[in-house]
């Protein structure tokens, strides 16, 4: 069994029409899973919807709890990506041996139809099925230590850093 940790991010984001403006009402991960006719066992929990630039030290506080606490050894985390490597950073430093956390989100909300939310989804799956324990990203993919990946905000991709 997978745990998914739902945050937000751009993944669950709507569009109001009315207003002009992005908001959250629930998650799309279950439809997400579904549509994409997943037979992995997983298990949706949403933490938080919330943007991940307005993600505070509590929340991900809350983040690595959840991870550090779940049943489950293999957890996809659901992330905005503008602060998900932060957000990975500190379920690494919290140090849970045995557990495999992958990290994955979207550029565009999978409400808009054409979101590279549902590939990423079921990449980030895939991964936490055969990773090794630790904390990895996984988008567009591709998957990278938390550690050797960064957001290019000009290619609006992630792209490995060697340190």
């Amino acid at each position: 069994m997978i745990r998914i940790l739902v945050t937000g991010g751009t993944f669950d984001k709507e569009y109001d029409e009315v207003g002009g403006r992005l908001f959250f009402k629930d998650t799309h991960v279950p439809e997400m899973l579904d549509k994409g006719r997943s037979r992995v066992a997983v298990s949706v929990q949403t933490l938080l919807m919330i943007d991940s630039l307005d993600m505070t030290e509590a929340d991900r506080a809350r983040v690595v709890a959840e991870c550090r606490d779940s049943a489950e050894d293999r957890l996809v985390v659901t992330h905005g990506t503008d602060t998900m490597v932060e957000t990975a950073r500190a379920v690494a430093a919290a140090a849970l041996p045995g557990k495999t956390v992958v990290f994955t989100g979207a550029m565009i909300p999978y409400a808009f139809g054409s979101s590279d939310g549902l590939f990423n989804l079921g990449s980030a799956l895939s991964f936490a099925q055969v990773l090794p324990a630790g904390v990895y990203v996984a988008m567009n993919g591709q998957c990278f230590r938390w550690d050797e990946v960064r957001k290019n905000r000009d290619t609006a991709t992630f792209e490995r850093v060697v340190r």
